[in-house]
């Protein structure tokens, strides 16, 4: 048995050999460590489905990629994968369901995945056994269908052998250490006793530069081992399996299997199954299990059934499929499938861990295996994949989040699986839990919050009165009724003046010896003098867009830097290793402060934010200093607001003269009543982040997330103006060296009356896909719908005429110059 290897894989189910399948055919010498035998674990008793729908782009890449490397397994392999190409029927009941679909299209159209609509008279001409009356229509993806999870395991594990990598069974991993420059894993051979999987005496060692865990139910063990945390934690689910239906069994003497059905307004999905049908409903009340550790006594088991608790999933089936109705019950399913909150997969690296990596939390773990471990491998192997992995990344996930915490939303996020994925839908579990002190008075205001990274922040203030579920209702794939609030309050910002909170934003304090030095090659722009600002951006040595940052430098060698209030783990662990790095090759000492929840942040922005601000500013000469000469645009300044200390900075992301004022969080109640007290004779308005969202792309300001990210370069991205080529800077090469494979622009688009577009749609030239947008909304300067996007270099020229697909249409839109609204930025440099 090998004890030295380049990657060691830890788990054995269809996730963990789909990753040694693609490590090995990278040409890394890989092994993996199973504690029981292959596909033990979930993958076991899993349905099978490959479901190509998804919201998510990285997600639906995911899935495509596995879906087609599963159907040339067997050619590689000789053995066969199970995958029956059947085709997956997504049914609506309601128009909304539709709508749904419609935005998913734009998704798969981006990503080049097939898909047709069908009307309930096509569905019931294909397949006559369903019931369709009470149909609206459907998605249709005739490509994909269920695979056998065993046989699809076995067959990449095959493939994995057969470029080179060793699988050994009956491995229990212990402990990890590292070296500095290699993994030390301690392992048990485990043997069967009594029915028991029990540690034999035999113990040894396996160093790997690499580890990757792929532990599906046991990702709690695996966190303890590692001493991080990870919120993956099973959730039970049933299927159960019916007997022979005749309707079924005469039908398909003439006929092909029926597509895997989905009923997602009814919660569940059904497939054949040896003449009979297969129900896996998606039910409230599923509990977590497992939440600190799965038993030694937990092998291949299940739960028992609890079918009170599907048994309106279970009637639905019958009612959709009216000949199953006398069919007894054959069999029956209850196991751990593992979720995560907001139920994308964890892939990537462990915080704080060198070469560690995990793919855990897979609640469609045969859907996702191979594509899992194509790009896992590819950001492993050459340090990017080919998409940005970031919305999988574990670090989206700070260390604020607990165990209560995952397994409460784990919980949610398994019943949430079949409802309406709205863009703007925001989920109730778990919340309140991070607020700033000034929460109260926005709720009384009328704020409607969403969550970013556990903060609550408003997204919009609806009316004062509402009733509880108001923002659940408001809630749209069109313009919901939320969208009249969003627009009063951009028309404030762009007329008088608004205050948003932007407390949730990310925050370190660097400084030290090496802190310029570090800096400056860290970041791809110049650096500011002391007292001023800049955006910048660090780079992927891939020379692709990692981190965006506003540098504030405080003193010579103290800069305080804000990122994206969604990504704090995950600056923080670039920023710190990078700087590790940096001190390990010999520059200077760095220190590094993450002091995200010292500072609250409200960013006050509009004609008028000057005039409040001189309400209460105290200061020898409060007549000059907001004036552009004191306080000019891209500089900050120690002011006092009332009793209140500030670190002012001279910035508006709406694009509208303004200041964000960084306050400590504690004070954050008393500068919210002060700001909104002096702003009352001045128009001021509570603004959130939705009318921001809108602001912020008529002045084409890029998101990170959406515009930016590692799967574009900042000159792709038309950045090219923070780019500063006279230096050396991390990435920069390899920036040079992709060159301009497409470029962001931004568009004002002719859309429908009643939608705007969500930042995932197609854009289209002659009716050929040529882009996609990466934000959108409504714009209250221009009177119509705004997006921005990537397209073809030669069609990012002001002027051009493309489509945008909206609601299975084309709707005309037209690239227009960066910054459409104010772009000499006269109103944010207006003196006063």
């Amino acid at each position: 048995m090998k004890t030295h290897v380049k990657a060691l894989v830890v788990g054995g189910g269809a996730v963990g050999n789909g990753i040694a399948y693609h490590l090995a055919k990278a040409g890394w010498d890989t092994m993996l460590v199973e504690r029981d035998e292959l596909t033990s674990g979930s993958t076991w008793h899993a349905a099978g489905l490959l479901p190509l729908f998804n919201m998510s782009y990285a997600t639906t890449h995911i899935h495509k990629y596995s879906v087609d490397f599963y159907k040339g397994l067997e050619a590689e392999t000789g053995l066969n994968a199970g995958f029956a190409v059947v085709g997956n029927l997504r049914m609506a009941q309601r128009a909304e369901r539709m709508d749904e679909y419609m935005l998913y299209s734009s998704v798969a159209e981006t990503a080049g995945v097939y898909h047709e609509f069908l009307t309930p008279a096509q569905i019931k001409e294909r397949w006559p056994l369903v019931r369709t009356d009470d149909l609206v229509g459907a998605l249709y993806h005739p490509q994909d269908g269920y695979i056998n999870p065993a046989d699809v395991t076995q067959a990449m594990a095959k493939g994995a052998r057969q470029h080179g990598a060793t699988i050994e069974r009956k491995v229990q991993v212990d402990g990890y250490k590292w070296t500095g420059s290699e993994w030390i894993v301690s392992c048990t051979r485990m043997v069967d006793k009594g029915g028991n999987l029990v540690p034999s005496e035999e113990t040894f060692e396996i160093r790997a530069e690499h580890v990757v865990t792929a532990t599906g139910n046991h990702a709690q063990r695996t966190a303890r081992l590692l001493g991080v945390k990870i919120p993956a934690i099973p959730v039970e689910h049933q299927f159960i399996v019916t007997e022979p239906d005749p309707m079924l069994v005469n039908y398909r003497k003439t006929n092909p299997e029926h597509p895997v059905l989905r009923d997602a307004d009814a919660k569940w999905y059904v497939r054949e199954e040896r003449g009979g049908w297969i129900l896996g409903p998606y039910e409230k009340g599923a509990p977590a299990r497992f939440e600190y550790a799965v038993p030694d006594s937990f092998r291949a088991d299940l739960f028992p059934l609890n079918l009170e608790r599907i048994e309106a999933e279970y009637m639905s089936m019958l009612h959709r499929i009216p000949s199953s109705e006398t069919v007894g019950l054959k069999d029956d399913f209850n196991g751990p499938i593992c979720y995560t909150p907001d139920g994308n997969p964890l892939v990537g690296p462990v915080p704080g861990l060198r070469n560690m990596w995990i793919a855990e939390g897979f609640s469609f773990g045969i859907t996702a295996a191979g594509g899992t471990g194509y790009y896992l491998a590819q950001l492993m192997t050459q340090g990017e994949a080919e998409i940005d992995m970031a919305s999988l990344d574990p670090r989206r996930y700070g260390t604020w989040m607990t165990t209560e915490y995952a397994a409460r939303k784990n919980e949610e996020c398994y019943d949430h699986v079949f409802i309406l994925h709205h863009p703007d839908e925001e989920r109730e579990a778990c919340r309140p839990l991070r607020t700033a002190p000034n929460y109260d008075r926005q709720i009384a205001l009328g704020a409607q919050m969403g969550q970013v990274n556990g903060w609550e922040r408003p997204n919009y203030y609806g009316p004062v009165d509402a009733p509880a579920d108001f923002d659940h209702e408001a809630r749209s794939f069109r313009r919901g009724a939320w969208w009249p609030y969003a627009v009063a309050e951009a028309e404030a910002i762009r007329s008088t003046a608004g205050i948003i909170d932007a407390s949730a934003f990310t925050k370190h304090l660097l400084r030290g010896p090496g802190a310029t030095e570090f800096l400056d090659h860290f970041t791809c722009n110049k650096l500011p003098s002391v007292g001023r600002i800049n955006l910048t951006y660090a780079l992927t040595d891939h020379g692709t867009t990692r981190t965006e940052y506003t540098i504030v430098r405080l003193a010579q060698n103290e800069y305080y830097l804000i990122s994206a209030g969604a990504w704090t783990s995950y600056d923080a662990d670039f920023l710190i290793k990078s700087a590790e790095d940096f001190m390990a090759a010999g520059g200077g000492h760095v220190d590094i402060h993450d002091i995200t929840t010292q500072w609250g942040v409200f960013a006050l922005a509009g004609p008028n934010s000057r005039a409040i601000l001189a309400e209460i500013v105290k200061d020898a000469a409060p007549e000059t200093v907001l004036s552009n000469k004191r306080f000019p645009w891209l500089s900050y300044r120690n002011i006092e607001l009332g009793m209140c200390p500030v670190r002012a900075v001279r910035v508006a992301y709406t694009g509208e003269l303004g200041w964000e004022l960084h306050h400590p969080i504690e004070m954050g109640r008393y500068l919210w009543d002060l700001i909104l007290k002096a702003g009352e004779k001045h128009g001021l308005k509570p603004v959130g982040a939705r009318a921001q969202n809108w602001l912020r792309q008529e002045k084409s300001y890029r998101a990170f997330g959406n515009e930016l990210g590692r799967d574009a370069t900042p000159l792709e991205a038309a950045l090219d103006r923070f780019v500063d080529l006279s230096k050396e800077f991390r990435g920069k090469q390899a920036m040079l060296d992709t060159g301009i494979r497409s470029k962001c622009c931004t568009l004002l688009i002719d859309g429908p009356s009643d939608t705007d577009p969500w930042g995932k749609e197609a854009l289209l030239l002659d009716g050929v896909k040529v882009g996609r947008l990466t934000s959108g909304g409504y714009s209250v300067a221009f009177g119509k719908q705004i997006g921005m996007g990537y397209v073809r270099p030669d069609l990012a020229e002001v002027g051009t005429r493309l489509k945008v697909k909206m609601l299975r249409q084309e709707w005309d839109a037209v690239v227009v110059e960066d910054s459409p609204f104010d772009p000499t930025n006269a109103r944010i440099r207006l003196d006063g």
